[in-house]
């Protein structure tokens, strides 16, 4: 069993380390920025310099004109919040919507790494599941894969607002934060149950959300009558999906849902992405980084 979670974290960890070093390192250095600039040396004026980075100290002591010269304060840190409710385990293409969350945090994490950030996770169901600060270096990230391909929460449902509650406490200085989640936490009108806890996040961290979704959740397909479960509650209901109003009346709930979401995050200014199960998210996720730089 430990040998199988081994080659699993191994191959995870070739798959999106390779990603993050060939394609997505530079388009996160542009997409996410660091702290400011910061002093890094002098250097003899050269005409077009700007006066107002004389170095009026180094200049009178050596009788030549001298100016500062500034780099970008890099170094971030980066939390992944990361959906571990049960509604991840569904998937009906080419992989779990589990699977998926694993490798876009995979490769987030690298990125973030290379690039010399630190990096934390966060797992969450209705709680905060596991807390796991953070820090640099290579067996601090593959310690996060770990928990990613093999954690199983206590709880099944999901409390986003929980989450981003706990990293607006947690995490004192601002932090550059990825929401990944299936975004299934929703009132019975289909309106996201976390806008509140959403805004006051925003205020303190630069807050990104990851939507990782499954077709089959947005429309249903006509396979008769069916049993369906709610994984997190774990409600049964029978469905005739023969039934082309029942099929409408679905998608038109499933798009509303998707819209008041995609205008909450627009109303406070928080970059997303949606990637399907069946998609590359490596495109998704190069578009996503372009669009923020």
């Amino acid at each position: 069993m430990e040998n199988d979670l081994l080659k699993k974290v191994r191959k995870i960890e070739i798959k999106t380390r390779s990603l993050s070093h060939q394609i997505f390192a530079g388009e996160y250095h542009s997409a996410f920025k660091g702290r400011g600039m910061a002093f890094s040396e002098v250097r003899e004026y050269q005409y077009g310099d700007d006066i107002r980075n004389m170095d009026w100290n180094v200049t009178a002591r050596l009788r030549s004109p001298y100016v500062k010269v500034f780099e970008e304060e890099r170094e971030l840190t980066v939390v992944l919040l990361i959906d571990v409710s049960s509604s991840r385990a569904f998937g009906t293409s080419q992989r779990l919507k589990r699977d998926l969350m694993a490798e876009v945090a995979a490769v987030l994490s690298f990125s973030a790494s290379i690039n010399n950030d630190k990096v934390g996770a966060l797992f969450f169901s209705t709680k905060v599941e596991k807390f796991i600060p953070p820090k640099k270096g290579r067996s601090h990230l593959l310690h996060i894969i770990r928990e990613l391909i093999e954690f199983e929460p206590q709880n099944p449902g999901t409390d986003i607002g929980e989450a981003l509650r706990f990293l607006a406490n947690a995490i004192k200085k601002r932090c550059t934060a990825f929401l990944i989640s299936d975004l299934m936490d929703l009132d019975a009108e289909g309106a996201p149950r976390y806008e509140n806890a959403l805004k006051i996040a925003v205020g303190r961290h630069d807050l990104s959300v990851i939507n990782i979704y499954d077709r089959r959740e947005r429309s249903l397909p006509d396979v008769g009558l069916v049993c369906i479960r709610d994984a997190e509650t774990g409600e049964q209901m029978w469905v005739d999906t023969s039934s082309r109003k029942m099929r409408s009346r679905y998608e038109r709930w499933s798009t509303h849902a998707a819209d008041l979401t995609r205008q909450m995050l627009h109303r406070y200014r928080v970059d997303s992405v949606s990637i399907a199960t069946d998609q590359d998210y490596v495109k998704q996720l190069i578009s996503f980084f372009k669009n923020r730089a």
